[in-house]
């Protein structure tokens, strides 16, 4: 895979998102990508546990631009098949049949944050940043909004899903986006804490254990939710505020609500 590496080592499968010069920003390659490898690996007989990585300073930065520029200039149905793609991937990590990290090595925005989210445990080195910057683009977080909120709880999601405010490590910590927060040094002995773990419980428990888990918690993510999830922001992508706020940040200006008063009721 061109934007992934994958290495199993003991029963424990790392995938690591590899797009430093970009900042691991996804496109639609490499959601494919991420797709079929939790899929492959959620299927192996070999795979008892997955960490998701990555390489360079962020973990990932949300949608890739040159994917963004293509998107500003999609059709509604375009925008509904481009979600469908991000929606299947989310689920896909979120419902793998083996249990899932996140090793958090830095900065984590927008659609990172699903990529977070949908993991069952997360642990971040102590010097990383959150943010849902969506509605600063006239956006929404809507396709990551069903896992982000189960992972922050829904009162901090008021408030971050609003604000697009960054926030620190400590502070995802506090709101229990993440378990753990550690210094860079001690970033892969937690991790390998965890996974191993993961690996000395039995295979068929923790299975079952993540179907309990995903029965029992607040509102089931279905086809209706996903579905809702994904028409939100393929409308919201194709609404004049929506293409400003994505043309405004591409263009590197500011967008036009910031720059004429809002006369809208």
């Amino acid at each position: 895979m061109k934007s992934l590496t994958i290495h199993v080592n003991g029963h424990i499968a790392t995938i690591t998102l590899n797009r430093p010069e970009v900042r691991n920003a996804f496109n639609d390659a490499v959601i494919a990508e991420l797709t079929q490898a939790f899929t492959d690996l959620g299927n192996s007989a070999e795979v008892r546990a997955i960490i998701l990585a990555a390489e360079g300073v962020a973990f990932c930065a949300g949608a890739d631009l040159n994917w963004m520029r293509r998107m500003a200039d999609y059709t509604r149905a375009e925008n509904l098949a481009d979600a469908a793609q991000l929606a299947e991937m989310l689920r896909t990590i979120y419902e793998c049949r083996k249990p899932t990290i996140a090793r958090i090595q830095g900065d984590v925005y927008a659609g990172g944050m699903g990529l977070v989210a949908a993991c069952d445990m997360a642990v971040s080195v102590d010097s990383a940043n959150y943010c849902l910057s969506e509605v600063k683009l006239g956006l929404l977080p809507a396709t990551i909004s069903p896992y982000v909120i189960r992972a922050m709880g829904a009162r901090a999601a008021h408030r971050y899903f609003l604000t697009a405010e960054r926030f620190n490590a400590a502070e995802a910590h506090r709101i229990g986006f993440v378990h753990e927060v550690v210094s860079a040094e001690a970033l892969d002995a937690k991790v390998a804490e965890l996974a191993h773990a993961l690996v000395s419980a039995s295979p068929n428990a923790l299975r079952s254990c993540k179907e309990l888990l995903h029965t029992v918690a607040e509102q089931e993510i279905n086809a209706q939710l996903i579905a809702q999830t994904v028409e939100g922001i393929a409308d919201i992508r194709a609404s004049r505020e929506g293409k400003e706020g994505v043309q405004s940040f591409l263009q590197k200006r500011k967008p036009s609500w910031l720059e004429t008063p809002n006369t809208e009721a």
